[in-house]
């Protein structure tokens, strides 16, 4: 998968699982990686720049005797699914037009 779009969709997977309610990151790999491979190391970096795009905001909790981090969607996270999902439909369209194109050339 060409790494602009992966980024796209991971960006999107991220802000989908926090969409359902607050997480933290080892709980995000856990959901997330049942649909696409990810390691915590991969999904950091994602975090970071998703709070420096003010998508997601992180506050810390204690568990178990220790802080955890803990990441919630943004009013602004949520406009960019939105946008995802319109760019999504464009994908699809084209990937249509793709398939047919080659089941006519193969019939």
């Amino acid at each position: 998968m060409e790494s602009q779009f992966r980024r796209g969709v991971l960006d999107a997977c991220v802000l989908a699982v926090l969409e359902r309610g607050e997480s933290y990151g080892y709980q995000m790999v856990k959901d997330i990686c049942v649909f696409i491979p990810i390691t915590e190391s991969t999904l950091y970096p994602i975090l970071k720049r998703l709070e420096s795009g003010e998508m997601l905001t992180v506050f810390s909790q204690e568990h178990n005797g220790r802080l955890r981090k803990y990441y919630r969607i943004t009013d602004k996270g949520r406009d960019h699914i939105t946008e995802l999902l319109r760019e999504w439909e464009e994908v699809v369209r084209i990937y249509r037009y793709i398939t047919e194109e080659r089941e006519k050339k193969d019939a």
